[in-house]
């Protein structure tokens, strides 16, 4: 265990040294960012860090820990996962439409199901005690996982540091629930965990608010590609929790992909369009500044990522609770940013009905202000009680 942590340390300060020479590789294939009306970046800003975060995972892997690594496994990631990288360097380079990068993915889908054996076979429902084989369904069910996170995190990569800090928080939670909460033999998966985030950790610095290198389309679609990876090989049987808790702690990227779709669907845009009402543009709008919007991201990360600690501990009684509580509160976070609109808030709008049916049944109550003259209810018969008592000593 003391060399694994050594070893991750190791990474860091790979990552932190290769990247500055990524930066300039960057400059010199023309992956450059320009500002536009979408971006927020305000001159051209080198892409591909990914693609120092693949080479440093790498070193880590086939170098300083390469006996933890079945190699079949290994060597069958190493190749979709190139796939990925490549992919997203030739769209940072010469953009490509989103069709072509969801070919992309599905390629390196398939490479995962079938030479890597990476797939998800049986959900066991809770409760009834009752198992489900997914059949043929396993394919299209493991590769719609695959695109759906990948592309997750892709979407969230909008502000300095964001997608990276959030994704290193995610693959933290993942690789602590691996190693203390699964039961299982197979402990090179949250040792994975742990080392695509330290390469995230080294990259930080070098990415943070005001960014030196962003992370590109390179990074975004291998970090939320690997985080599919990792998240179902603990899936490989899934139970209803083990299927909940990896979505749990990508709340925030999920969120964010899912309210987009949502949004664009009320307002009858292809889903594939982009926009500017993602999570860090409402919070922006509300007045925060970039650092902060990106921190406060971070935070509701690691709520997230505490509330799918919950789930691990609680009872089976208990979960149905923290579901619902957990649905209720992020209905009301997401519609009080806007997040669908300022039109489509059906739970505050509910909530506000609601209250007023009920303060229509209460009796009249007038406001009276310091310095106003007083409502009638509440003016006291002091000078009528004064010339009766007047009278009365007479």
């Amino acid at each position: 265990m003391f060399k694994i942590i050594v070893d991750l340390f190791f990474l860091v300060i790979i990552q932190a040294a290769i990247t500055p020479f990524i930066r300039r590789l960057a400059f010199v294939l023309g992956a450059v960012d320009n500002p536009n009306a979408r971006r927020v970046n305000k001159k051209p800003m080198p892409t591909i860090g990914g693609l120092g975060i693949f080479v440093t995972f790498n070193i880590g892997c086939f170098i300083l820990l390469r006996e933890q690594f079945p190699t079949h496994e290994l060597f069958s990631i190493l190749l979709a996962s190139s796939v990925i990288v490549l992919t997203g360097m030739i769209d940072d380079i010469l953009e490509l439409k989103p069709r072509q990068k969801m070919f992309g993915i599905f390629i390196a889908s398939l490479v995962v199901y079938f030479f890597a054996g990476i797939r998800m076979d049986v959900i066991n429902l809770p409760f009834i005690h009752h198992e489900i084989t997914l059949g043929w369904w396993s394919l299209p069910i493991t590769i719609f996982w695959i695109l759906a996170l990948t592309n997750a995190v892709n979407l969230i990569d909008g502000l300095d540091g964001l997608a990276d800090g959030v994704s290193m928080i995610s693959l933290t939670t993942m690789g602590i629930v691996g190693y203390f909460f699964l039961h299982t033999h197979e402990l090179y998966v949250p040792i994975a965990c742990f080392m695509l985030a330290a390469c995230l950790l080294g990259f930080l610095p070098y990415n943070f608010h005001p960014a030196k290198i962003f992370l590109g389309d390179t990074g975004a679609l291998y970090i939320g590609f690997m985080i599919s990876i990792f998240s179902l090989k603990g899936l490989k049987n899934v139970t209803f929790i083990s299927l909940l808790v990896p979505i749990i702690i990508l709340g925030v990227p999920i969120t964010d992909t899912v309210y987009a779709m949502i949004r664009r669907k009320l307002n009858k845009h292809p889903v594939s369009q982009a926009d500017k009402h993602h999570l860090h543009h409402q919070l922006m709008k509300m007045g925060l500044t970039h650092r902060q919007t990106v921190l406060t991201i971070y935070a509701l990360s690691l709520i997230f990522s505490f509330i799918s600690l919950l789930f691990l501990l609680s009872p089976t009684w208990g979960i149905w609770p923290l579901i619902l509580s957990l649905l209720f509160a992020l209905e009301l976070f997401v519609e009080s940013i806007g997040l669908l609109g300022e039109k489509y808030k059906p739970l505050m709008h509910l909530m506000q009905k609601v209250i007023s049916s009920r303060s229509t049944r209460d009796p009249k109550v007038e406001v009276w202000h310091l310095g106003e003259e007083k409502p009638n209810q509440l003016k006291r018969p002091d000078k009528q009680f004064k010339v009766q008592d007047d009278k009365k000593n007479k």
